[in-house]
């Protein structure tokens, strides 16, 4: 069975080397979800959800994802 995610307006992504932190949120700022993903999860979590806008913090381990 697969979960019904909420379609944010913005995600913010805390990039790690192995482990992401997200936040959602809708158009006026409420927050809808926060997860945490693995590396690998992340690709596939994001194929799913409807273009919105994403911002990233990154470590310095992180380069490689942009």
């Amino acid at each position: 069975m697969k979960l019904t995610i909420q379609q944010p307006a913005t995600i913010g992504i805390d990039l790690g080397k192995r482990i992401m932190h997200l936040h959602a949120v809708d158009q006026h700022g409420g927050v809808l979800w926060r997860k945490t993903l693995k590396s690998d999860e992340l690709k596939v979590f994001l194929k799913d959800l409807q273009p919105c806008l994403i911002g990233i913090e990154a470590c310095g381990g992180s380069h490689y994802w942009y």
